[in-house]
């Protein structure tokens, strides 16, 4: 399986706390709702191909829909957060690593991994880095200690 990682991002909140906000997907909804109109343009039409649940993100692609569903199985309380794509022609993983820091901090750092042919990683693996970026940056935006 292919690993696509993000820089490590410091969050002024205890893992425990980011944990439980990123295992329930409907309180990010409810805060993009919240602050929709401050939302700009092109951010705001990526924001209309993503769909939020209980325990389950839905994101439109060129493939169709994928939706991934959090692994309660694979994911480790205030260290680990997995979702696991269920409809999908290749084997995806979501992946936020938690690392409790001693001044309260949380340093976290996104993980896509997918299971690709090796020619079609080679197309798309510049893509796939670029995507745990932004979501690595976006984890590190949330306040998770307000939601």
């Amino acid at each position: 399986m292919e690993s696509f990682k993000s820089a490590p991002h410091a969050i002024a909140c205890s893992a425990a706390t980011i944990y439980s906000k990123l295992t329930n997907p409907s309180l990010i909804k409810n805060l993009i709702d919240e602050h929709a109109d401050k939302i700009e343009g092109e951010a705001r039409q990526h924001l209309d191909t993503v769909k939020f649940s209980e325990d389950a993100i839905s994101i439109q692609s060129p493939m169709g829909e994928v939706s991934l569903s959090l692994d309660r199985e694979q994911s480790i309380d205030g260290q680990r957060v997995v979702y696991t794509a269920s409809q999908s022609p290749v084997p995806i993983n979501m992946v936020i690593i938690l690392e409790p820091q001693p001044d309260d901090t949380t340093m976290s750092t996104a993980e896509l991994q997918l299971q690709l042919p090796f020619f079609l990683r080679k197309m798309v693996e510049g893509q796939l880095q670029e995507g745990a970026n932004r979501f690595g940056d976006l984890l590190a935006r949330i306040p998770f200690d307000r939601l």
